[in-house]
């Protein structure tokens, strides 16, 4: 293998990482403080997709970006309002059957409005211009996705960590009742919460299909998945976790194509979880939940 080839598939398994890393900041974002997964989450980075599709039937590229970003937080913030915060009170479980009720009601309102033949995804300009230094060829977006990804992490723990937002999201994470009673609207922060997870969504929506050319009602079901065993690898609940996860299961699914066995590289993403959840089972920085008595 020369060093060419091999800097080539880094460079693709960078910029799959990242994408999957900006879908699994939304799953440990919400688990973090609702304690539940929500399944729903690679579907609304599937609607993502065709809000790109349609809107760049009628606006420029640049007015496209910020619109679909903007939808699909619209999405997002629907979906906790009907489905989730109804249940706010009711046991775990029931919320995990809505999550998923919501996940198979977006595939087939795609299916219905879309149909289920995969659709073109736009060429955007400003993302598809290719570099090449000597035999290396990449694309503008295999170089800008891993570089966003470090970016708009680091944004987002340092407003987790030193903001009053973030520290109203940390309190509504240890505690609700506690959080309501300080004073904190924990319904508004759980809204910001679901909000900031599907715009990074449609970030990572962006970033994906820019690469893979066309959508389809369940394009983001094996997306979807992938990017939740990418929390759990990393630390559910755990921000630069989700996001170490997401590149270590970017990079393992083009090093096993590129090595030949693409058949196998689904499946080596569900081994690779088992695997850790066998030697950590809260994830490489995850941390071990203490029990009171």
């Amino acid at each position: 293998m020369s060093a060419s080839y091999f800097l080539q598939q880094l460079l693709n398994g960078l910029s799959l990482g990242g994408a999957y890393a900006l879908i699994a900041i939304g799953y440990t974002m919400v688990y973090g403080i609702l304690r539940m997964i929500n399944f729903a989450h690679g579907d609304v980075f599937m609607m993502a997709g065709y809000f790109m599709i349609y809107s760049m039937a009628v606006f420029p590229w640049f007015i496209s970006l910020p619109f679909v970003i903007v939808c699909t937080i619209v999405l997002g913030i629907a979906i906790e309002r009907a489905a989730y915060r109804p249940l706010r009170t009711a046991p775990r479980m029931s919320v995990m059957i809505s999550a998923i009720g919501v996940s198979y009601l977006l595939e087939n309102l795609a299916n219905y409005l879309f149909t289920a033949m995969p659709q073109s995804y736009p060429q955007i300009p400003a993302l598809k211009h290719v570099y090449t230094f000597g035999d290396i060829s990449v694309s503008r977006v295999t170089i800008l996705a891993p570089v966003l990804t470090v970016i708009l992490t680091v944004v987002l723990v340092m407003v987790v960590n030193h903001t009053k937002l973030g520290m109203a999201m940390r309190a509504c994470s240890k505690d609700q009742e506690t959080a309501r009673i300080m004073g904190i609207k924990v319904d508004s922060i759980i809204t910001i919460t679901f909000a900031i997870g599907c715009g990074l969504a449609a970030v990572g929506s962006i970033l994906y299909f820019t690469d893979r050319n066309t959508v389809q009602p369940y394009s983001g079901s094996l997306p979807g998945l992938k990017c939740f065993v990418a929390a759990v690898i990393g630390g559910i609940g755990n921000i630069p976790g989700a996001v170490i996860g997401g590149f270590i299961v970017g990079i393992c699914q083009i090093a096993i194509t590129a090595a030949g066995y693409s058949v196998f590289s689904d499946a080596f993403t569900f081994v690779l979880l088992l695997i850790i959840l066998l030697i950590r089972p809260t994830g490489l920085f995850g941390e071990k939940a203490t029990q009171k008595v």
